[in-house]
């Protein structure tokens, strides 16, 4: 059992052969390490299909939600019309490489997000 010190803790991820895990987890064990299971699931597995259609529309609306503007001020921010950015956001229109620089800068954000 992992006990709690203030020690800061690291995460190892081993390959090796599959026949001599119980014995290299026995090693590891004698220094303080322990199994971690991994029952999460694939981040992209949690959203249903229509959101990841559409990733770049929808980080760009939660980031412009999130810095409470409207599409309205972020269009006069980049110079972007406001229907352009409601078609980005709604998936109807891509966002190139020049808008998607326009708004990182105007969100404060690195731009590939929106790519």
């Amino acid at each position: 059992m992992l006990v709690r010190t203030n020690e800061h803790l690291i995460d190892i991820h081993l390959t090796g052969p599959a026949e001599r895990k119980a014995e290299a987890l026995m090693a590891l064990s004698s220094f303080g390490y322990e199994e971690k299971s991994e029952t999460g699931i694939p981040w992209r597995d949690a959203f249903p299909a229509e959101f990841l259609e559409n990733e770049a529309g929808i980080c760009l609306k939660v980031t412009r939600e999130r810095k409470k503007l409207s599409q309205t001020a972020l269009a006069h921010m980049t110079g972007i019309p406001q229907p352009h950015i409601s078609g980005m956001e709604s998936g109807r229109r891509p966002i190139g490489k020049k808008s998607a620089s326009l708004l990182g800068e105007a969100l404060g954000v690195n731009y590939r997000v929106f790519l």
